[in-house]
């Protein structure tokens, strides 16, 4: 499934959770956005948050944007149902 995010790097606790716009999640990591370090953090979070591997979230789009989009492999169902969760977080 493809999901969009909205990262928020520099925050001072990583947490994913919370609604940006109509379908965007909340993604707030520590790392500073420096070298694709918030990004990657990023990535890592989601992957925690949907119960899935990091290997089983894909950047899309917004590489160098706090808009991004990332595709998450998995049971469509449970992520489904896991972001609609994450939105109303």
């Amino acid at each position: 499934m493809r999901q969009a995010i909205r990262v928020r790097p520099g925050a001072a606790r990583e947490a994913v959770g919370g609604a940006y716009g109509d379908e965007a999640i909340v993604v707030k990591v520590n790392a500073r956005a420096v070298d694709g370090r918030a990004t990657e953090a990023a990535l890592r979070a989601v992957a925690e948050a949907f119960g899935v591997r990091r290997g089983d979230v894909r950047l899309v789009t917004g590489a160098t944007s706090r808009d991004k989009v990332v595709e998450i492999t998995g049971n469509e169902q449970e992520l489904t149902e896991r972001a609609a969760a994450l939105r109303m977080a």
